[in-house]
C-alpha cells in the first residue's frame, strides 16, 4: 500500500464515520417523532432541526463526497441540538423524569459510540452537552449514575483509540519498510550482480526517462574485451570475473555520472553518452580505452595487441529514439574495430566513409 493509498483509506474511514453519524441522528430524530416516550408527542424545534440538517448533510455529502465536512463542528452542533431537545421535552414529563433522562443520554451515547468509535474528541463534543443538560435537570442523587454511563464509553473509546493509533503507527511503519525493500529489490533487479552496472532492464528504464526528457545529442558506445574467451580459458573464471569487475569500474570512472553504463553481455559493455558532441564522444571513448589499458591486467593471450587486457570500441549516434539502429551501427563499427587489430576505436561515420 502506497502513501497515497493510505491517505485514501483514511478519507474513506472519515467519510464512513460522518455518514454513519448523520444517518443515526436522522434515525433517532425520526424515531423520537414517531414513537413519543411516555405517550407525550413533543416535536420540538431542535428535533426538527436535527432531522432537516442530518438529512440535508447526508444527501449533500453523497452528492459532493469530495467536500470535507468538519466532524468536530458537526458533533458539537448535534450535541447542542439534542441537549436543547431534552431541555424542552423534560418539563412535559410527569415526575419523576429520571428514566427519560437516562434513555435520552444513553441514546446520544449510543450514536456517538457507534459513529465515533475511534474519535474520542468527536464523541465527547457530541455527548457532553446532553450529559450536562441531564445532570442539571435530574436530582443530585442521580448524577453518579449518569456520569458512570458517560464515563464507560469514554474509557472504552479512549482505549480503542490508543490501540488503533498504535496499530496504525505499526502498519504505517511496516508499509514504509516494505516500500523501501521493494525499491531496493527493484534497484537490484536493474543491476548486474557482478559489476554493479545496469543490466538490460536497468538500461531500458533509464533510456525511457532519458528519451522522454531529451532525444537529441546522445551517442552509443559498444565495448568488448579483446580475446576474453582465451583469458577465461587459461586464467579461469574467477580471474575472469575479477577482470570484468576492474574493467567495469574503469569504464564507469571514465564517464560522467549522467551517462548510462551497462553490462550488455558476457564481456560486452554499452555506454550511452548523454547530451554530448561527436568530438566529446570520441574523446570519452579514447579515455575509456586508455584507462582499461592502464589497468595492466596481465593477458598473455592478447599478445597480438598487448600483454594486458584491452577493449575494442564501436561508436554511433543515437538518432531520435532509434536505439536499435544506433546499436546496429555501433556493433558494425565494433566488429570492424576488432578486424583492424583490436584495442581500437571506430565510429559509424568513419565506417560509412570507408
Amino acid at each position: 500500500m502506497t502513501s497515497q493509498s493510505w491517505r485514501a483509506l483514511r478519507v474513506k474511514k472519515y467519510q464512513f464515520s460522518l455518514r454513519l453519524f448523520l444517518f443515526l441522528n436522522l434515525a433517532s430524530s425520526l424515531f423520537s417523532m414517531l414513537s413519543p416516550m411516555h405517550h407525550i408527542l413533543a416535536i420540538t424545534v431542535p428535533l426538527v432541526m436535527i432531522t432537516v440538517i442530518s438529512a440535508g448533510l447526508l444527501l449533500g455529502h453523497w452528492a459532493w463526497a469530495e467536500r470535507k465536512i468538519n466532524i468536530p463542528t458537526i458533533s458539537i452542533l448535534f450535541g447542542c441540538l439534542w441537549a436543547w431537545h431534552v431541555a424542552t421535552k423534560t418539563p412535559l414529563m410527569q415526575q419523576p423524569n429520571f428514566s427519560y433522562l437516562v434513555i435520552a443520554l444513553l441514546s446520544v451515547l449510543f450514536v456517538g459510540a457507534i459513529a465515533f468509535s475511534n474519535n474520542i474528541i468527536a464523541f465527547t463534543l457530541h455527548s457532553f452537552p446532553v450529559l450536562v443538560t441531564c445532570l442539571l435537570l435530574s436530582d443530585g442523587d442521580q448524577w453518579l449514575r449518569m456520569i458512570y454511563c458517560f464515563a464507560l464509553p469514554v474509557i472504552g473509546i479512549t482505549i480503542q483509540s490508543v490501540i488503533q493509533k498504535r496499530y496504525d503507527n505499526f502498519a504505517h511503519g511496516l508499509m514504509y519498510k516494505l516500500l523501501e525493500e521493494r525499491q531496493t529489490l527493484n534497484d537490484l533487479s536493474m543491476l548486474d550482480p557482478l559489476t554493479g552496472l545496469y543490466n538490460r532492464r536497468g538500461l531500458q528504464n533509464r533510456l525511457e526517462t532519458l528519451l522522454s526528457l531529451d532525444a537529441s545529442g546522445h551517442y552509443v558506445l559498444l565495448l568488448d574485451i579483446d580475446y576474453f574467451k582465451a583469458y577465461n580459458d587459461h586464467y579461469g573464471h574467477m580471474m575472469g570475473d575479477q577482470a570484468l569487475i576492474q574493467v567495469s569500474a574503469a569504464i564507469r570512472n571514465a564517464v560522467r555520472s549522467r551517462d548510462i553504463v551497462t553490462r550488455y553481455g558476457g564481456e560486452e559493455f554499452m555506454v550511452v553518452l548523454t547530451s554530448t558532441t561527436p568530438e566529446m564522444a570520441l574523446e570519452t571513448a579514447e579515455r575509456i580505452r586508455q584507462r582499461v589499458y592502464d589497468l595492466k591486467i596481465s593477458h598473455m593471450f592478447n599478445h597480438s595487441v598487448a600483454t594486458n587486457v584491452t577493449v575494442s570500441i564501436g561508436l554511433a549516434p543515437l538518432l531520435g529514439e532509434d536505439m536499435e539502429g544506433a546499436l546496429e551501427q555501433a556493433d558494425k563499427a565494433l566488429y570492424e574495430a576488432k578486424h583492424l587489430g583490436r584495442n581500437n576505436i571506430l565510429t559509424s561515420e568513419a565506417l560509412q566513409k570507408a
